[in-house]
């Protein structure tokens, strides 16, 4: 196990209690954004071929598959971007990708949104790493779960046990697990809820019933508290 987090958690465990108290049909997904090859445990398999990095959450999630990839394997460039792999193409800098998608009403709100979609700094991203929470054998830098929106209020009210407030989260119906649960999760530290995309809907098997959040692995341990303590509370619809 690497060491970039001063505290020792047990990722089988605590993957086990967010099952179990959320009653998650699949695996928490861990993320880390490696900056370098030191970063990938021995022995991890290279990706082979191109996908999504949408469809690569669904392959730790659902497949339980443990694996990295680098720039040439990730198929979608927007989700690249995002990821800090690579810089961002014209097409979506200039907002012509998603105009012609249809998406805006014209080219200059689609610049609008992508001039705030949260990316890493293009190149600071060697390699994205992916497993199931219970088998990472690297510390994670974002915990990614796709759940119904049953699920999502439970964690909601998990992110809010112990200091109080309100959810604030960002989204823009596009580049939702790869700028809104990950790259925004990254950056902010934070917690972040996205509604999902249509690419992730579509290639990534987010079924209509379900919502996309992360958050940092630095608040796992609190999340995994307090998601068994307001999943029991008498208030909890169960």
């Amino acid at each position: 196990m690497d060491e970039t987090i001063k505290k020792r958690i047990d990722y089988g465990e605590a993957s086990a209690s967010l099952k179990k108290a959320l009653g998650l049909a699949f695996s928490p997904v861990a993320v880390r954004l490696a900056t370098g090859k030191e970063d990938i445990p021995d022995g991890m398999e290279h990706l082979s071929g191109t996908v999504r990095h949408c469809q690569m959450v669904n392959m730790a999630r659902r497949d339980g598959k443990v694996f990295y990839s680098t720039v040439e394997n990730h198929e979608c460039m927007g989700g690249a971007w995002a990821l800090g792999l690579r810089p961002i193409t014209e097409t979506l800098k200039n907002g012509h990708f998603y105009y012609k998608l249809g998406k805006f009403e014209s080219t200059a709100s689609c610049k609008r949104t992508i001039d705030r979609i949260p990316h890493v700094e293009s190149g600071a991203t060697f390699a994205t790493l992916y497993a199931p929470l219970e088998k990472a054998q690297f510390s994670p830098h974002v915990i990614i779960i796709v759940a119904p929106a049953r699920v999502m209020l439970k964690l909601a009210q998990a992110t809010l046990y112990r200091m109080g407030g309100r959810i604030t989260s960002e989204f823009s119906g596009i580049q939702s697990v790869c700028a809104d649960a990950c790259a925004q999760t990254y950056l902010t530290g934070r917690a972040n809820y996205s509604l999902g995309c249509d690419g992730s809907r579509k290639f990534s098997g987010i079924e209509d019933g379900e919502m996309v959040m992360g958050f940092p692995v630095e608040m796992l341990p609190e999340m995994v508290e307090a998601v068994q303590i307001v999943t029991a509370a008498p208030g909890s619809k169960k």
